[in-house]
């Protein structure tokens, strides 16, 4: 009977333990494609390759891709609806383009 109590007992104090554990180490969750491609842009705009190839290794390179096509197309529609302009001449004047 003894031997139940202590087992039952030491599976108490040892899911508390662990519990304590996972709450002081916090767990670092993956990274999703477009917080590796908002990282990826803001290290290209500040010229950090460091950061560039941190924020590449977080996903493979198609979901990067993804990601930045992704943030540029909701970057330039958010400066057209800015500045009141079609998408297209937003997006030729970003790359200094001739308007069309």
């Amino acid at each position: 009977m003894w031997g139940r109590v202590r087992e039952v007992l030491g599976g108490l104090v040892g899911r508390s333990r662990a519990g304590e554990r996972t709450a002081t180490v916090p767990r670092t969750r993956p990274h999703n494609l477009f917080e590796a491609a908002a990282a990826y842009v803001t290290a290209c705009a500040e010229d950090d390759q460091d950061r560039m190839e941190e924020a590449s290794g977080w996903v493979s390179p198609e979901a990067l891709s993804f990601g930045v096509n992704e943030l540029a197309c909701r970057a330039v529609v958010a400066l057209a609806r800015e500045r009141d302009e079609s998408p297209a001449a937003v997006a030729r004047s970003l790359l200094g383009l001739p308007a069309a």
